[in-house]
């Protein structure tokens, strides 16, 4: 049996804010906004090429906004990821990788090249590179 992990719920103060960023600065398709009565509203978004989802929306959580940490995307070329977030508006780290267990400005080995970005509520996201296939 297959387990998939499908959606991921990220805790915001205002949905229609995170909708914009995600939608607009993020790159993210929206797939649907549905109210579901008084105080419940899902927003379901999807990253490019994705196969999960985030909600955001009232009445889906009990975690404070900006309390998610380590959402992590994955793509084939993390220097044109950057470049389409600043692109957007996004307030991204530079290229980094680990060294350490620190930070270090520029790409790294396989599997050790990233950017970072927050959220406005300050969810935070690592965009990491993959090794060509």
């Amino acid at each position: 049996m297959d387990w998939k992990l499908e959606v991921v719920v990220v805790p915001v103060a205002d949905v229609d804010r995170a909708r914009l960023f995600y939608e607009e600065q993020a790159g993210f398709t929206v797939d649907h906004d549905t109210r579901l009565g008084d105080g419940v509203r899902v927003v379901q978004l999807t990253p490019p090429g994705s196969g999960c989802s985030i909600v955001v929306g009232t009445g889906v959580t009990e975690a404070p906004p900006g309390s998610v940490k380590g959402l992590q995307l994955v793509v084939a070329d993390v220097q044109r990821a950057h470049g389409e977030l600043v692109a957007r508006g996004v307030e991204v780290s530079p290229v980094q990788h680990f060294e350490d267990g620190a930070r270090v400005d520029g790409p790294g080995g396989e599997w050790n090249s990233f950017v970072f970005f927050n959220d406005p509520d300050g969810n935070g996201w690592a965009v990491q590179e993959s090794p060509p296939r």
